[in-house]
């Protein structure tokens, strides 16, 4: 072999490993929710310092999900399609952070060239470990049956008998909506207080709901979030 023909081979195998290390080194996420891209790309930044963060921004997908009660045949089309631009932008994982649509995000797997996370698929299998009554906290009609679904499902792999409490905080996501955020956290609380009362552990079904875990009362049961546990999935995952 020739010093030239030893170079070019060289060359082509580094250029094979770029291209795999690209793939692996990228990971996507798809959210609903505008204002919460910024928090979870520090989060994905955290749990993978040397990967490329790609974000899609979707608000129809919610939206369309709210009106219909549950995520429509379209939503699920679309959720696939953003798995397609992922894969296709290098991306070797999408992980969906809206929990509305996160029954769809498990639908389209079989459809996806790459793995497609639900961002509180974690929470809820540590919620299982936390406690026998697990108290679900949302804003959101269309949020709390999926994230009670998630919890059962959760329970039942793991083999546990759980009892799982619903909760929904009326009016809580139009204030949010309504650029009221403090209204938004009272009612959260208010909420939290009267589920824990009930409950050995609450989960809030969430991620915008996270912000009030630090103003949670002292001395009151754990309240998990899903921004972080599920944003860690992604150092799990490679191409």
């Amino acid at each position: 072999m020739t010093g030239e023909t030893r170079r070019e081979g060289a060359q082509g195998a580094a250029a094979g490993q770029d291209r795999r290390d690209g793939a692996r080194e990228t990971v996507a996420m798809l959210h609903t929710v505008p204002a919460l891209a910024a928090s979870l790309t520090e989060l994905a930044k955290e749990a993978r310092p040397d990967a490329k963060v790609l974000n899609f921004v979707d608000e129809s997908l919610l939206q369309d999900t709210i009106a219909a009660g549950d995520p429509p045949p379209h939503v699920l089309r679309r959720l696939i399609a953003y798995a397609t631009y992922a894969k296709e932008s290098g991306a070797g994982v999408l992980l969906v952070t809206c929990s509305s649509i996160g029954e769809a995000a498990e639908r389209a797997r079989p459809y996806a060239e790459l793995p497609v996370l639900r961002i509180d698929e974690p929470m809820a299998e540590e919620a299982v470990r936390t406690g026998a009554r697990i108290g679900v906290l949302a804003t959101l009609a269309s949020t709390l049956g999926p994230t009670t679904r998630v919890v059962e499902r959760a329970a039942a792999r793991q083999g546990l008998a759980r009892e799982v409490v619903p909760y929904l905080c009326e009016g809580a996501f139009e204030a949010l909506r309504g650029g009221d955020p403090a209204r938004h956290d009272a009612l959260v609380l208010d909420g939290f207080g009267r589920l824990a009362a009930q409950v050995d552990v609450v989960v809030l079904a969430q991620a915008s709901m996270a912000r009030i875990v630090g103003d949670a009362p002292a001395g009151a049961v754990p309240v998990l979030s899903s921004p972080r546990s599920g944003v860690a999935q992604l150092t799990l995952m490679t191409a």
